[in-house]
């Protein structure tokens, strides 16, 4: 798990994704005109077995962008 003085924990994160059918990311920087995208969870289990999410699934804005910019659909 993420949070306070929590470390990830991978298989709650993929219990987790079990448990949802996706994310709804905004990129809040663009104010006032702040973009959105429904990302499912199958494409997170694809950045995911690619390994493009991190150790942590933590990402920075740039690379967030760039797998939303480029993903599979």
């Amino acid at each position: 798990m993420v949070g306070s003085g929590r470390t990830f924990d991978e298989t709650g994160f993929l219990v987790k994704l079990e448990g949802i059918k996706g994310y709804v990311l905004c990129d809040v920087e663009s104010f006032p005109d702040v973009p959105f995208w429904f990302i499912s969870v199958e494409q997170v289990m694809n950045w995911w077995d690619d390994k493009l999410l991190g150790n942590a699934t933590k990402i920075s804005r740039e690379r967030a962008l760039n797998l939303i910019a480029n993903q599979r659909l």
